[in-house]
């Protein structure tokens, strides 16, 4: 009996040891993963003086610490990234993507060359690419304004689930507009009332888009009706606009960002009334300035970089020369064909909101013709610091600025404890010359490296 009791007795005991070992491991193993960048200078998204020779200290997926070097302890075990000669940044917000092109020249071409390769099959295929292009070009969470709503959905909810890689998208689905044009017809509605276009704001919230986009061209009611209903349930609208009236009546509508707003050259400067208004409103912009008036003397002057390799060994063959083909005469292109009044314009288009302190996000319309997602925001970023932005101001318009006209200010765009992880890393100092933006070495999102040293190997390869 007693040796009966004593077997039962060390049983239980050792199952309660090795219980309490299977929860000691259990805890561990939900213990957050460490990672710290350490060594290069910080700019934090803020309008402040970089901090030299610093640290950002990772666990999981948030900061917990940044600062000078000195100031940051390192716990044993963690993860080391050595940034040393470089500059460590937020990571970049586009504010105007498109996840369905690549760079082609003629959508005219593009979009049934897509439906000819099989649609179903290529057009996930392309929004791949394009997110994780992005975020190989150190954009870590993006707009995208204007696709087939299925589509953009799904995009948004892979990346989410790190099925693939890609910035944190916000999608607003097909566009909102009184005129269908250039685009099939999937990737925009139809909008003849003040009615109808609230009705539509309602639906594609409830398919569980993030944001509205409304096109030029609407009335002031329609500006309206859909800024009040986007409002209602919680949702931003961004507005697609280029003359001074349709700014107008998107402005008086109550429409959140003004996109492109003349483009910095597709309109002419607007009138001081107008620009002193969105200035005094505190209405962000995103003026796109470089996929045009820049893009196109920038490509006379260095044809070679439509044939940068990087675009060869992102692309399918059958997508890298289908899209080589539609560039062959790109001067003659028509998405170019008001190029000569474009650049007239374009230094007085984009100083008329440096110059007077507007609200400026950043966005490139990326993927248009000849508009690399591959190049991102540093030539939009060049584009502003070369007309009298600082640059300074330029990173923060990238970063924090760009988070508040998300909404995500309390998350995203800054480098502080309780932040999400997002972070980047570039060879340079981008206070001295912005075109270090160009040269991105790591990048980190939520904590997980996604480019750099130690990437995850799901990160590379597009094919």
């Amino acid at each position: 009996m007693k040796n009966f009791v004593g077997k039962a007795v060390t049983a239980v005991a050792l199952t309660t040891a090795i219980a309490a070992l299977l929860g000691a491991a259990g805890v561990r193993s939900q213990e957050p993963s460490r990672l710290a960048l350490v060594g290069g200078m910080l700019l934090d998204g803020y309008d402040a003086p970089p901090i030299h020779h610093a640290a950002i200290l990772v666990e999981g997926d948030r900061i917990v610490r940044a600062g000078p070097r000195s100031e940051v302890t390192i716990p044993p075990g963690t993860r080391v990234i050595d940034t040393s000669g470089r500059t460590m940044m937020p990571g970049m917000i586009e504010l105007h993507a498109h996840l369905v092109l690549l760079g082609h020249g003629d959508y005219g071409r593009w979009f049934p060359w897509m439906d000819q390769q099989g649609r179903a099959r290529m057009l996930p295929q392309v929004m791949e690419i394009a997110a994780r292009q992005l975020l190989m070009a150190g954009i870590t969470s993006a707009v995208d304004l204007g696709a087939p709503l299925a589509e953009s959905l799904a995009i948004r909810d892979r990346i989410a689930k790190a099925e693939i890689p890609g910035p944190r998208m916000s999608v607003s689905g097909p566009w909102l507009t009184r005129n269908v044009a250039i685009f099939p017809e999937d990737y925009q509605v139809k909008v003849t009332s003040p009615a109808q276009a609230a009705a539509e704001v309602d639906r594609l919230a409830s398919a569980g888009v993030d944001v509205i986009k409304a096109h030029a061209g609407l009335t002031r009611d329609d500006y309206k009706a859909i800024a009040n209903a986007a409002h209602k349930r919680g949702m931003r609208v961004h507005a697609h606009l280029y003359a001074e009236r349709d700014v107008w009546n998107a402005l008086d509508g109550g429409i959140d960002v003004l996109t492109h707003a003349g483009s910095a050259g597709t309109a002419p400067p607007y009138s001081p009334d107008l620009v002193t208004s969105i200035v005094n409103a505190g209405r962000p912009v995103v003026i796109t300035a470089a996929h045009r008036s820049w893009i196109y003397p920038d490509t006379a002057a260095f044809p070679e970089r439509l044939q940068d390799p990087q675009l060869k060994q992102d692309f399918p063959t059958p997508v890298y020369d289908e899209i080589q083909r539609s560039l062959q005469n790109w001067r003659a292109l028509g998405y170019f064909s008001r190029t000569d009044r474009e650049v007239f314009f374009r230094e007085r288009g984009l100083k008329q909101f440096i110059e007077a302190g507007a609200v400026m996000g950043m966005g490139t319309d990326s993927g248009t013709p000849m508009n690399f997602h591959t190049e991102a925001l540093w030539r939009e970023a060049k584009a502003h610091v070369d007309m009298g932005m600082p640059p300074q101001r330029a990173i923060s318009a990238l970063t924090r600025v760009g988070a508040t006209i998300l909404g995500k200010q309390r998350e995203l765009g800054t480098i502080e404890p309780g932040k999400l992880a997002d972070v980047i890393v570039v060879h340079g100092n981008p206070l001295f010359d912005i075109t270090a933006l160009a040269h991105v070495e790591t990048v980190v999102k939520g904590g997980r490296v996604y480019k750099g040293p130690g990437a995850t190997s799901d990160a590379s390869g597009a094919k």
